[in-house]
């Protein structure tokens, strides 16, 4: 696993050669590319240095022990080192999702349970803006509509990631494992006998497509426009301001209606359209995808139940990692990270046992 390294020597020196030329710099897109690339390089290939530094001196201290004890003494703390570098840089030669150097767009729906599971909706819209807020995150609602009691029946918000983030650390390559089904336990401001009910809400987690991730020909769109509904001013209900896009080829529809401009709701409504047909052409890419490369990209499953919000208990449990704690009202106050690490190890875990296989 590690001689592949060695391959990687001559790319790493590759790139520092083409960031330093001015030229590269001109296209930001290109150095922005070149830049991540070079960085990641830059952790595997130090690691695999120190990894193999520590064996060579773990070898030398062995052949000096056997007429100074003072070297002997020091094999075993060399040999610990070395095992410590093998472990990060096994890490680090995982193949990652090649969408987890992306932002996010999230888009959290009601399900079952009626106004109760649009009041949890907009719980967990809450949670993951404190979230992002905690990590110094910006989040823009794109759409929104909201229920009777001040809920969400459903919303969309984009979440962006602030300079340069680390590989594995954007919002996209922790958010992802929100996708799936919420479900929530606690007694609803709408019940007045105080029993504890059951309810749902589905969160979608996509990565934000640039335009050169996806080309969306003019033709293939159709685009609707029609007055906006709900609460938001006076342009509500007097202006055709909303707009809805419908994606010929996929059947594809997408409708935004929050701003008060029609141009604007279509900026906003093609932007989750790229992200959808991304995220649908990913979707693809690994259906086809042997057993062995699906584990890889996906390991979690997305589509079932995934988490429960006990508010009697003040617990939450993740089903598919075994995480559970007592800490509820910190969890949707944004303290949500410990829940993120531990379906990043479980991937993690997966991913390296697919690789071993």
């Amino acid at each position: 696993m590690f001689e592949a390294v060695e391959g990687m020597l001559a790319e790493h020196a590759e790139l520092e050669t083409r960031l330093a030329l001015p030229e590269t710099h001109a296209d930001a897109r290109l150095a922005r590319t070149l830049n991540r690339r070079y960085a990641e390089l830059n952790a595997i290939i130090a690691t695999w240095r120190e990894w193999r530094q520590a064996g060579e001196d773990a070898e030398a201290a062995r052949e000096l022990g056997a007429d100074d004890p003072a070297f002997a003494e020091e094999v075993d703390g060399l040999v610990a080192q070395q095992e410590e570098a093998a472990e990060r840089l096994r890490r680090l030669l995982v193949p990652r999702d090649p969408a987890d150097d992306k932002d996010a767009l999230l888009e959290v729906k009601s399900g079952e349970g009626g106004e109760e599971s649009a009041l949890f909706a907009g719980d967990l819209l809450r949670m993951y803006s404190r979230y992002a807020e905690r990590r110094g995150w910006k989040t823009e609602v794109l759409d929104a509509t909201e229920s009777d009691l001040g809920g969400y029946k459903s919303v969309t918000v984009a979440v962006k990631s602030t300079g340069s983030a680390e590989a594995g650390q954007t919002p996209y390559a922790l958010l992802k494992f929100e996708g799936g089904v919420h479900r929530v336990q606690r007694v609803p401001v709408t019940e007045s006998q105080g029993r504890i009910h059951t309810s749902a809400a589905g969160v979608l987690v996509m990565p934000e497509a640039e335009q050169v991730d996806v080309e969306i020909n003019d033709n293939d769109l159709r685009i609707d426009v029609f007055r906006s509904s709900g609460p938001g001013g006076q342009s509500v209900n007097t202006t055709d301001s909303a707009v809805r896009i419908t994606h010929l080829p996929t059947g594809i529809v997408v409708s935004c209606q929050n701003e008060k401009s029609q141009l604007q709701n279509k900026e906003q409504a093609l932007r989750i359209l790229r992200a959808r047909l991304l995220q649908a052409a990913q979707d693809a890419a690994d259906a086809e995808a042997s057993d062995a490369r699906r584990s890889q990209v996906r390991t979690v499953d997305r589509s079932e139940r995934i988490r429960t919000y006990n508010f009697p208990e003040n617990r939450i449990s993740d089903h598919r990692t075994g995480y559970k704690s007592y800490n509820l009202d910190q969890v949707l106050d944004g303290d949500l990270q410990p829940v993120l690490d531990s379906c990043v190890e479980a991937d993690m875990a997966a991913r390296l046992a697919a690789l071993e296989e």
